[in-house]
């Protein structure tokens, strides 16, 4: 798979051929939007969280995506493709203002499902799409089961795992080899048929993240662009999930960078924090499923640590019958990453998925 998405996907179509296309606004409820996204003014569409995406079919061979980056200056994002429901690859994203990318399709067929997803996170910025040109544009006729809601740090964003087209320590930016699209969370979503959002943000922890004591997941998971500078609050009516799942503790209990100064981890305040964000998700979905994870980047006596934690957390929801749906927990088998920065890989997100979809489809099932 070549970085630059034109090689194998974009081609320049004749201006007999664009002429024919009309226009369909972002906002136009042909298109479907899954994540968190906002509609603006502009009537663009953000695409904010990691593995939020656009869903539509388009009639024809081809048709044209008008994207726009919105991140600090000399940041860009990436959007993973994929069309008739295969993969396609990433398109790096860097222009503030509409720019055009030409989807072809290869299948002989009269529609064609085409999804858009954000491969990176909030933490970069925002993917905008603006509008799409095409002979004609419908709605996907996809159904989804149900709905989950994944939050975590980068692990969950799928941080690191894709070095096909940027080997590890070779990209400009630290997010060069980001794609969500291939988390564990998204397979096991999409394995599911599941309607699914990720809130997750690198580096961040319950109480403490990995190298500060802030902002933490708690403290910007009710903002729109999970944002501690952003006052605009996420709409908890858009999205209403069955089950909610929560992978956090590595880096509250990892050992930092190595520079900044790290006390050792406090399991007490870990416990009554982690206890208080579920209140705060018990008070927008009163009656959601949710699933404690441990993490598969620790071993030893931390995992023993964090399953306990989980343990007392589910102990004392239960004790105080907080939530009407006991609280589930499952382990992940630890492993040895070899995706960027100690990041699990490609490979290595197939296996953690492998591992945790027969119980997330168990969870399911009782839900019915």
């Amino acid at each position: 798979m070549k970085l630059f998405f034109y090689t194998v996907l974009i081609f320049c179509l004749c201006d007999t051929a664009r002429a024919q296309f009309s226009a369909t606004a972002a906002n136009n409820p042909l298109i479907t939007y899954h994540g968190r996204t906002l509609v603006k003014k502009s009537a663009e569409v953000e695409l904010i969280s990691s593995a939020s995406y656009a869903e539509f079919e388009f009639e024809g061979d081809s048709c044209i995506v008008a994207l726009t980056n919105t991140a600090t200056p000399g940041d860009y994002n990436y959007a993973a493709i994929e069309l008739d429901n295969e993969y396609k690859g990433r398109i790096r994203v860097a222009n503030n203002y509409p720019t055009n990318f030409t989807i072809v399709a290869t299948k002989k067929i009269k529609w064609h499902l085409l999804r858009i997803y954000k491969a990176t996170e909030a933490l970069t910025g925002l993917i905008g799409v603006r509008y799409i040109k095409a002979f004609q544009v419908r709605s996907s006729p996809k159904l989804y089961k149900k709905k989950i809601e994944f939050i975590g740090n980068s692990i969950t964003s799928g941080f690191g795992d894709d070095d096909k087209e940027i080997p590890c320590g070779n990209g400009s930016k630290w997010y060069d080899q980001h794609n969500a699209y291939w988390s564990y969370a998204a397979r096991v979503a999409r394995s599911l048929d599941a309607n699914f959002m990720l809130s997750t943000i690198s580096g961040t922890g319950i109480y403490r993240n990995w190298n500060s004591d802030g902002p933490t997941v708690p403290q910007q998971y009710e903002s729109a662009y999970l944002r501690i500078d952003s006052a605009e609050r996420w709409n908890f009516r858009t999205f209403i999930p069955d089950v909610v799942v929560i992978a956090l503790g590595t880096n509250d209990l990892s050992g930092g960078d190595g520079k900044t100064p790290r006390k050792d981890f406090d399991s007490t305040i870990f416990v009554d924090t982690y206890i208080g964000f579920l209140k705060t998700i018990y008070a927008h979905y009163p009656s959601t499923q949710i699933v404690l994870l441990t993490s598969a980047m620790l071993n030893g006596y931390n995992a023993k640590k964090l399953l306990s934690c989980l343990q007392a957390i589910k102990n004392s929801i239960s004790k105080h019958s907080i939530s009407p749906n006991e609280i589930k927990i499952f382990e992940f088998r630890p492993m040895n990453a070899t995706g960027c920065a100690g990041h699990p890989s490609l490979k290595e997100h197939e296996t953690l998925a492998s591992e945790l979809l027969p119980f997330m489809r168990a969870v399911l099932k009782e839900l019915h």
